[in-house]
């Protein structure tokens, strides 16, 4: 029994020593490993660095840069690892290691569906995205110019100063209108002249002043222009429409708007049409039980002395 005993110890220790030789013999190339290892990643963070130094500031597309510079990181750390691994004689792992981490992409994604659908959405977007940053845009009821994109989330700041963080899932989805895609957008509003006065006229006044307005889009393919647009209870609507540059879109929808809104009806009454509100026409039938009517005292209306 004693025997059997020193026999397997002995055993036990050449199985040691025998390990620890080949650890010895095979201990420079790991150290080489890990040192190639340390030297891919400090190499990619580097490149990466440099990337967005020189290029991603001056990129239109800051998501397309930014997803540029995160594939030529990921992609110079695997390469490193495959090197190093092949470096210490394991290329079974390195296979292995590959393998697994393709399984695990999997599993994650089917884990991780809604994050992974985002992201997903937010490389494709990186390639071909409806709109960039400081567009003006409007999905669904957010309305908005964009302020920052992401792999997951476009950032929208509303006009009532509400910050809206959108999954891109939803930006490639559903429709998205850009009001500056092109830089023009038309503005419109209606206003009312009483029947009794002469329509051409009141036209040409309100084009008039579209035609003088410097802020306000002529060319070509931009007319700008006046028509009538319904006969309506008490006025005959008037329907204008001009075009605006949308580099500052709510200054060209909102203050403009109101500013030649306000040119207009000081001209038109400057001039002499009416601005009716809507009449509203009370009739009385019979005498018998008439309802009497008072009028309020006013300066243009004197009361009548007693006698």
């Amino acid at each position: 029994m004693i025997i059997l005993l020193q026999s397997s110890t002995q055993t036990i220790q050449n199985s040691l020593q025998s390990y620890y030789d080949e650890f010895l013999k095979v201990l420079p190339r790991i150290a080489l490993a890990v040192l190639v290892i340390i030297l891919g990643v400090l190499l990619a963070q580097v490149l990466t660095n440099f990337y967005k130094r020189r290029f991603q500031k001056k990129s239109e597309d800051p998501l397309m840069a930014k997803f540029l510079a995160q594939a030529i990181k990921i992609i110079l750390i695997i390469i490193a690892i495959m090197i190093a691994l092949r470096i210490a004689g394991l290329d079974g792992i390195a296979t292995g290691l590959l393998t697994a981490v393709g399984g695990g992409a999997i599993i994650l994604g089917f884990a991780f569906q809604d994050i992974g659908k985002n992201f997903l959405a937010g490389v494709i977007l990186a390639f071909n995205r409806p709109f960039s940053i400081n567009d003006t845009i409007k999905i669904d009821n957010i309305f908005g110019k964009v302020r920052a994109l992401s792999f997951r989330y476009s950032h929208i700041k509303t006009f009532d100063g509400r910050d809206i963080y959108i999954p891109n899932s939803d930006v490639l989805t559903k429709p998205v209108e850009n009001y500056t895609a092109d830089g023009f957008f038309r503005v419109d509003f209606t206003v009312g002249v009483g029947y009794e006065d002469d329509i051409s006229a009141a036209k040409k006044v309100i084009q008039d002043i579209l035609d003088h307005n410097e802020e306000i889009i002529r060319d070509p393919e931009h007319e700008n222009f006046v028509i009538e647009d319904e006969l309506a209870a008490s006025t005959v609507n008037l329907k204008v429409f001009f075009w605006v540059d949308t580099k500052d879109y709510r200054r060209a929808s909102r203050v403009l708007r109101g500013i030649v809104i306000r040119e207009v009806k000081e001209e038109l009454f400057n001039k002499g049409f009416n601005l009716p509100a809507d009449i509203k026409e009370l009739k009385i039938y019979g005498t018998e039980d008439a309802i009497p009517i008072k009028f309020r005292n006013s300066p243009e209306f004197p009361k009548e002395d007693k006698k």
